[in-house]
């Protein structure tokens, strides 16, 4: 054998032995460990890898002043007119509606903006005069705000429930119930047939009693939405209450039970379709839907799943508002009959509604006084005995110099207040690097200060290291959760979804995915569609902040998740 041959075959030998020496290690080192255990090891690993490569700067915190006045909601409200008119009045003498947006909207949401159109074909009149509608397409929630803010008060109001209905009148605007039904609608609990069937054989009939218990047992994994702004959120959280003490849902038995049950809720959504994603991606086994979008929803949602309804009915009542003429009244009454009659009505069955109409209202109704005090407790115990520890990072790269910035600092500065004191906060701040501008503290007035003057105190320049600064802020709230492990960790990224420089989000996937951090992204000037990549990984939201309601939108946004 020559000298070359022999080289070669020990080396190889040599390598192989290497190979065999290394697996075994790797092998042994994992024994006894979990899968769990093993991923958190190699994240942990993954993460400090990334972090050895990124040049990280840490700033002196700047002190700003702070607003200590309640938080203005009227004018974080954005114009009325960026809420569309879906039908507009054909004459001087008419009635402005705000509708819910399941049928105040277009196609298959569109059934009251149809008929209201026909209505005004119709050549209506009321004492000789021509008369007609106007419908304006708005959340339930969103349109409570500005009634009750004074912001911007219609004629008239057709939320998808009744409970809106006690909240503005609750908040003294004078409410007159022109119809108690324009139509059919009831909310319900979606769950997945198999999750379903097990929870029927341990609980018997399936209701929110029965469901909390699962939750609270841990047994079931179910989502719901916003009840300061889904109408379906706040019929679930009042219901949910009543469940642990019905006589009294504010009592310290229902607001303990609800706590408990709270600890084990693995997700609460902005929007129903954030939360109806992150159901067919297989994280939840259950979440709350009206049975009209239920029924319309594309694909095998119900083949796969049961519709179990609950609460009060949300058969759209209708109330003209403040002090209307007695002739807008009538239009009203006149609208009622014609939207009523057999031919609309058959119309919004082919749309989903009118469906259940044997289910009967579990739910006694509440007073607004006592519904506002339910959104008040779920604020307070939303999170259970767990604080949040989030971390803001905000793009200062040249791109968003100027205007994007400034809406940027808006956005902060102004939702900021929905942020919690019970709550961890840090910030930080990256261009072609990455700056620790707030080390991560409870947001006390002394934090609130300093995160104020930090939001203030940002200027922009350089490269967008985007992946970069998420990597930062995934290594804080790693050494934060190390000393502090009874938080949960979240991500707030600010940008315009620009990365030219640094880590890619190939190379950051999968430690988000290891980690479960839900990063929620708001875009300035922004590329939506690459944000928007980034929070579908644990099923977080994505805002597009161009727009005036951007203050509005992060308020809601903060008064969910915070």
């Amino acid at each position: 054998m020559n000298k070359g041959k022999f080289f070669l075959i020990a080396s190889s030998l040599i390598i192989i032995v290497f190979i065999a020496v290394y697996a075994g290690i790797t092998l042994t080192s994992n024994l006894g460990k979990s899968d769990a255990e093993v991923s958190a090891e190699d994240a942990g690993k993954r993460l400090e890898k990334l972090y050895s490569k990124i040049s990280v700067n840490t700033a002196e915190p700047v002190k700003g002043q702070i607003d200590i006045n309640p938080v203005d909601v009227a004018e974080s409200l954005p114009e009325i007119s960026k809420f569309p008119i879906t039908v507009t009045n054909t004459t001087d003498l008419y009635v402005e509606i705000f509708s819910s947006t399941e049928k105040g909207g277009t196609g298959t949401d569109g059934w009251l903006s149809d008929a209201a159109s026909d209505f005004n074909s119709s050549n209506p009149s009321i004492n000789g005069k021509p008369v007609s509608v106007m419908i304006r397409n708005i959340a339930s929630g969103t349109a409570t705000d500005y009634i009750k803010s004074g912001k911007y008060i219609p004629d008239a109001f057709t939320p998808s429930n009744e409970l809106w209905g006690e909240m503005v009148k609750a908040a003294g605007v004078k409410t007159e119930l022109i119809s108690s039904r324009l139509v059919g609608n009831v909310p319900g609990i979606v769950i997945a047939k198999a999750k379903h069937d097990e929870l029927v054989n341990s609980y018997g009939a399936i209701n929110v009693k029965t469901v909390t218990e699962a939750i609270a047992n841990n047994e079931f994994a179910m989502g719901y939405t916003d009840p300061f702004a889904s109408s379906t959120g706040l019929n679930f959280l009042v219901t949910a209450l009543k469940t642990f003490d019905n006589g009294n849902p504010l009592s310290s038995e229902a607001v303990q039970g609800f706590e408990q049950f709270q600890v084990n809720v693995p997700f609460i959504a902005s929007t129903t379709i954030q939360m109806r994603d992150a159901a067919t991606s297989g994280m939840l086994d259950g979440f709350v839907l009206e049975y009209q979008t239920f029924v319309n929803t594309p694909g095998d949602l119900k083949n796969e799943y049961v519709f179990t309804p609950f609460g009060v009915r949300h058969d759209s009542p209708l109330y003209a508002l403040g002090d209307i003429s007695n002739e807008k009244k009538e239009i009203l009454k006149a609208f009622t009959t014609f939207v009523t009659d057999e031919k609309y009505q058959v119309n919004a069955k082919e749309r989903g509604f009118n469906g259940l109409d044997d289910y009967k209202a579990e739910l006694e109704p509440l007073d607004g006084p006592t519904l506002s005090a339910a959104q008040k407790v779920w604020k307070e115990k939303k999170n259970g005995a767990k604080p949040i520890a989030a971390v803001f990072v905000t793009d200062v790269s040249g791109s968003m110099d100027g205007e994007a910035l400034n809406r940027l600092k808006e956005s902060l500065t102004q939702g900021q207040k929905y942020l919690g004191k019970d709550n961890m906060i840090g910030l930080v701040s990256y261009s072609s690097d990455v700056t620790i501008n707030l080390p991560i503290a409870r947001y006390d007035t002394n934090q609130q200060s300093l995160f104020v003057g930090t939001v203030n105190s940002l200027q922009a320049s350089g490269g967008t290291a985007t992946f970069d600064g998420v990597v930062v802020a995934i290594k804080m709230l790693q050494d934060y959760m190390a000393a502090n492990p009874d938080v949960k960790p979240l991500i707030f990224v600010l940008s315009d979804g620009e990365t030219n420089e640094g880590h890619s989000l190939k190379d950051i996937r999968g430690l988000i995915e290891g980690y479960k951090i839900p990063i929620y992204t708001i875009g300035y000037n922004a590329d939506i569609q690459a944000l928007q990549s980034i929070s579908s990984i644990n099923e977080a939201a994505s805002i597009n902040a161009d727009t005036d309601d951007v203050v509005y939108k992060i308020s809601n946004l903060f008064n969910v998740q915070m």
